[in-house]
């Protein structure tokens, strides 16, 4: 076992620097583009609240924050009165934590989480005893899916590799401007 920790260690100060760097040159990260890293930016954050004091915060944001750790405390309060089984109500009651993550990770992640939650929800509904036995193999692959994509992707970025199609979401009055400009391009016969 030892040896085995030696030689994965070993492998793993070789990967990661090279992961690194190919996610460097690939990506701008720390920005919303691309690949985006919401540690950096709450450490970023802090860094600057620690250096600059209070003042780099937005206008009410003490407030908000005194207001949503109060929110905090009544939700895990109110679950915890609630822990009799018999108290219907009790399997209503939001984590506090589940509300967090979003925040904290960033919405991509969350959407995916989602996804994932209505798609177990069925499948439950459907088959509850496999979707029981298999879900956390299940998931646990589809988030290494996810994970390990991300060098692909890297490397095709890397490569100036563009999608075949593009999927923008915008405002009314832009896709308007942008429906406008797209009625004045010649068509293409099929």
């Amino acid at each position: 076992m030892f040896v085995s920790q030696v030689i994965g260690t070993g492998i793993g100060c070789i990967i990661s620097p090279t992961v690194f760097w190919i996610f460097y040159q690939a990506y701008d990260i720390g920005n919303d583009e691309g690949y985006p890293a919401p540690y950096a930016k709450i450490y970023r954050g802090i860094a600057l609240l620690g250096t600059n004091g209070w003042d780099q915060l937005p206008k009410y944001c003490l407030r908000f924050c005194a207001a949503f750790f109060i929110l905090a405390i009544a939700i895990c309060a109110l679950k915890e009165v609630a822990n009799n089984k018999t108290w219907w109500i009790r399997d209503y009651i939001p984590s506090a934590l589940g509300m967090a993550v979003p925040f904290f990770l960033g919405s991509f992640f969350t959407i995916d989480m989602c996804v994932g939650s209505l798609i177990l929800y069925m499948w439950s509904k459907s088959d509850r005893l496999h979707a029981q036995m298999f879900a956390p193999a299940v998931a646990s692959g589809l988030i290494c899916g996810d994970g390990i994509w991300s060098l692909p992707s890297s490397l095709l970025s890397l490569g100036n590799v563009e999608p075949p199609m593009c999927l923008r979401v915008f405002d009314a009055d832009t896709n308007y401007e942008v429906e406008q400009f797209l009625s004045t391009l010649p068509t293409i016969p099929e």
